[in-house]
């Protein structure tokens, strides 16, 4: 192979697995991965012969695209990383790294469990080529593996002997095919905000960039971050029906939990773009003023919606007719988080963590979330 800069072309052995098929497994032995790297190395040889000029490197372990598709691409980072620190010529021009003692070399390396049933397994591969022919090789690659990078029929019946499942497809992708196959899974169930989202923070992190969930909460992405409009302020510029704002801000606290989720997924966190925020594991909360001695005490109180449980806290006082007064919101977005933020919100504003349950969303005259004007009993 030629000597000076190696640049890495990075892809991956796609498997889709047959229906009610699950791979237990989430690594491949070094021996293992060793099997499969020359078998890769065979197959991507017959499509584009110039990969012969660069190294192959493999790691024998199965992720879910979440788990790739990450800012900074640590997974593909970690294996260029230590592809490099092999000799040149010491294992001709295939790597693989596989685990020992059920470890993998590096942390990035090791699957989550947590992502392990989807139906597409995805095995993370690079060919680190001489700068002299990466961008040809690149495009070739491109191009074959579009059309014709099914894996060689001895690399699919070994997968399946090895993982003890079947596999409709196995087949070959670079990474940009991912990133334009993930696109439009998210695009397909109405997610192609959070994905403008996420294309941002992958390849142009030095960027800002906003946009609009399909409910219209305001959405940006930031240093590393994305930030979300607060479902309240949101309902405040909402018109309609007091049972449509109802329905809506549901809907909107829903849509905000289906991002935090998928945003966690990918190694992004999501805060709130409020004046005051504050952010927990699996929470989020605004403060929107301090407590009032003028006014009683203040007490926490839960709106809830059909099938979705409580979906916001406010913070109130009542004063002079009742009337209540907002200090905070906040929003459980998963729920184990439901017992911190209770806890955390009576911390902050020197309370008792009862929760008074609403059975219902409670908004005043004028459509903005609020609690009850009258004590509750």
């Amino acid at each position: 192979m030629e000597a000076g800069p190696l640049q890495a072309l990075p892809a991956v052995l796609a498997l889709e697995l047959s229906p009610d098929e699950h791979s237990r497994r989430l690594s491949l032995s070094r021996d293992e991965a060793a099997e499969l790297a020359a078998l890769v190395a065979e197959d991507l040889h017959k499509l584009v012969p110039d990969v012969a000029q660069a190294r192959l490197v493999l790691a024998g372990a199965l992720f879910d695209a979440v788990e790739l598709l990450r800012p900074g691409f640590p997974v593909w980072a970690t294996l260029d990383e230590l592809a490099r620190r092999v000799p040149r010529g010491q294992l001709e021009n295939v790597v693989a790294f596989g685990s020992h003692e059920g470890r993998m070399p590096a942390q990035p390396l090791e699957p989550e469990p947590a992502y392990a049933d989807g139906p597409m397994r995805l095995l993370p591969l690079s060919l680190l080529a001489p700068e002299s022919l990466a961008s040809e090789l690149s495009e070739r690659l491109e191009v074959e593996l579009v059309g014709r990078g099914e894996a060689g029929a001895r690399t699919a019946d070994w997968l399946m002997r090895c993982l003890g499942v079947r596999l409709e497809h196995a087949r070959y992708l670079s990474r940009d095919d991912l990133l334009a196959l993930t696109c439009v899974q998210y695009e397909h169930v109405n997610l192609a905000p959070l994905w403008q989202l996420l294309e941002a923070a992958m390849l142009t992190p030095y960027r800002s960039e906003t946009t609009l969930s399909a409910r219209g909460l305001a959405l940006r992405y930031a240093d590393g971050k994305v930030w979300s409009q607060s479902p309240a302020q949101w309902l405040g510029s909402q018109s309609g029906e007091m049972s449509e704002r109802h329905h809506a801000f549901a809907g909107a606290v829903f849509e905000l939990r289906q991002y935090a989720a998928l945003l966690q997924a990918h190694g992004l966190a999501l805060h709130l773009d409020a004046a005051t925020p504050d952010v927990g594991q699996g929470w989020l909360a605004e403060t929107l003023a301090e407590v009032d001695t003028a006014y009683d005490a203040p007490s926490l109180f839960a709106h809830e919606a059909t099938g979705l449980g409580v979906v916001a806290i406010t913070v109130a006082q009542r004063g002079a007719a009742g009337r209540a007064r907002v200090l905070a919101h906040g929003y459980p977005l998963q729920p184990a988080a439901l017992g911190p933020l209770v806890a955390t919100l009576a911390d902050r504003f020197g309370t008792a963590s009862d929760l008074h349950a609403l059975g219902r969303i409670q908004l005043d005259e004028s459509g903005q979330l609020s609690a009850p004007a009258t004590a509750l009993h």
